[in-house]
């Protein structure tokens, strides 16, 4: 049989097995959020899991998000460096790029990274260990236990992160092209203040929104279907995070579709 053939062939049983994914992640999602009535039990596990999700994950963001705004800054003003503009275009197209795109997408890919991979683990081990068999036993909801806390706290701390984000890059944007000598602080903000558009703070909050859901709950599937030990903990925490890197970049594309 040629190559073409076998490709060809492949291609049905592939997209059963990708429909076969998705049914089961929306089950996993749907068996979670039955528990949304006694997440006031949960309570403590959800601020403990804002913690580990948002305030442990603070610095690298931050770093990054600077980091951002100043590589946009200094490219805006090289491109602009030879058009005839006010020295307020360069805050004009800064900070919506900022607030509408990397503040929101970078740390995202960050969250994906540090908190996918540490959900999964951990939740992966939980199984290979037969811990979560161990809270069944005793009757418990595991997945309402374990799942929908971690979900909760995306939903808080992810956009959070992101107005932290976006001040960290703006202030950081600005103040490069001040020390760079490209154009003043005062100038920076000013360009930035007469074109802000309070739509561009929420169409970001909303991808943020969107990404922590998506990163928490494939994290938590990949972790709670992990089996094979040691090494099918690594599978589930590498899967965890390539998946969500991969949703990341197909919701930024629908919502700005379906929003901008």
């Amino acid at each position: 049989m040629s190559a073409a053939r076998r490709i060809l062939f492949a291609i049905p049983n592939t997209v059963s097995s990708v429909l076969q994914q998705i049914g089961n992640y929306a089950l996993f999602i749907s068996q979670a959020f039955s528990s949304i009535r006694e997440c006031g039990a949960f309570r403590e596990s959800i601020f403990r899991q804002m913690v580990r999700i948002g305030v442990e994950s603070l610095p690298v963001v931050m770093l990054a998000s600077a980091f951002s705004g100043v590589v946009v800054t200094i490219q805006t003003a090289y491109q602009l460096e030879n058009v005839i503009l006010s020295s307020n275009a360069v805050g004009a197209v800064v900070v919506p790029t900022l607030m509408l795109e990397m503040a929101a997408l970078i740390p995202g890919l960050i969250m994906a990274s540090r908190v996918g991979a540490s959900i999964a683990a951990e939740i992966g081990t939980m199984r290979v260990t037969e811990q979560i068999d161990a809270l069944e036993a005793m009757g418990m909801n595991s997945v309402g236990y374990l799942v929908l806390p971690r979900i909760l706290a995306g939903a808080v701390m992810f956009p959070s992160i992101y107005v932290a984000a976006v001040f960290v890059s703006v202030a950081a944007g600005g103040f490069a092209g001040e020390f760079l000598g490209y154009l003043p602080f005062e100038a920076f903000i000013r360009g930035a203040r007469t074109y802000f558009l309070p739509f561009d703070a929420f169409y970001g909050m909303t991808k943020m929104l969107a990404f922590g859901f998506l990163i928490t709950s494939i994290a938590c599937w990949k972790g709670f279907t992990a089996s094979g030990g040691a090494d099918g903990v690594g599978r589930a925490t590498t899967s965890a995070v390539v998946l969500s890197c991969v949703n990341i970049l197909i919701a930024d594309y629908v919502l700005a579709a379906l929003l901008l």
